[in-house]
């Protein structure tokens, strides 16, 4: 790619590594987080920073969006399986077998004992904050759906300032729940140390399990998508991430049998006039 080659003169010999590795496995790389392509190129993540930023990236998200569009039909930035002119009914068929893949993929890469310990720390948690920006947003606010009648205090941030002032009020037997896609969001990445740093535990539900996030969180639970940062609204991966919360949900629920049940017929009965 003459964007990558048009600066070997001006490169480092490590950055050079990196370039090389880009240019051998570049369908590859748009799918990896900064510290997998740091590792199969054999250098460090600052040298990878430092390439992107030597190719005039400002970082290496920046980076992979555009070698992902050099690569990448346009279209694909809509979803990883559809062509041009797709009609309904291969429309239909591809979404719905990318989430489909998305869920058994995750079934078969989720650690069992994570989620078992995950499920028994939140149902012991005295408080539960969810966090996600973007499409994790959405699965944040769904999180706080299932998990307030389960009788814990909790909350749910989309907002980067007000999920950091939230971390940073947390307390040791809290529980800190960040949710992204990429794993390297800024924002989620600081509110999790933060939280941590108050006492909280944390959890990340993430699809790279080389990334930022990956590495502040106490605890992992990885989705498996071949969805890459590129695209505007990762769809499958989000598919992935309700089911993982579906999962912790109901562990929780279980075991908090009783008050859930009780507070299940409450809302109940407190909605049924709502409806005809």
């Amino acid at each position: 790619m003459k964007f990558i080659t048009d600066h070997y003169g001006k490169l480092r010999n490590s950055e050079l590594k990196v370039g090389d590795y880009v240019l051998e496995h570049a369908g590859e790389v748009i799918h990896e987080s900064l510290s997998e392509l740091a590792d199969h190129a054999g250098v460090s993540e600052p040298t990878v920073i430092r390439f992107c930023r030597a190719l005039g990236f400002k970082g290496f998200q920046d980076f992979k969006i555009h070698l992902a569009q050099n690569v990448i039909p346009a279209v694909r930035s809509i979803h990883e399986s559809v062509s041009e002119g797709e009609e309904a009914p291969e429309l239909i068929k591809k979404v719905f077998d990318s989430n489909v893949s998305a869920i058994r993929s995750t079934l078969g890469t989720l650690d069992f004992r994570a989620i078992q310990d995950a499920i028994q720390e939140l149902a012991q948690a005295k408080r539960i904050v969810f966090h996600g920006l973007g499409g994790s947003a959405v699965v944040a606010m769904d999180a706080y759906h299932k998990f307030f009648r389960t009788g814990i205090p909790c909350n749910w941030y989309d907002d980067g300032h007000m999920a950091l002032m939230a971390a940073a009020m947390m307390h040791p037997g809290d529980s800190f729940v960040a949710i992204s896609h990429s794993g390297s969001s800024r924002d989620v990445v600081e509110a999790v140390e933060v939280a941590k740093n108050a006492g909280a535990s944390t959890l990340a539900i993430v699809s790279y399990m080389k990334s930022p996030l990956s590495k502040v969180a106490q605890r992992v639970l990885r989705v498996a998508s071949s969805e890459t940062d590129y695209r505007f609204e990762p769809t499958a991966s989000r598919i992935a991430q309700l089911s993982v919360i579906d999962v912790l949900s109901v562990g929780v629920s279980l075991a908090r049998r009783d008050e859930v049940l009780q507070n299940l017929n409450r809302s109940r009965k407190a909605v049924a006039r709502k409806r005809y």
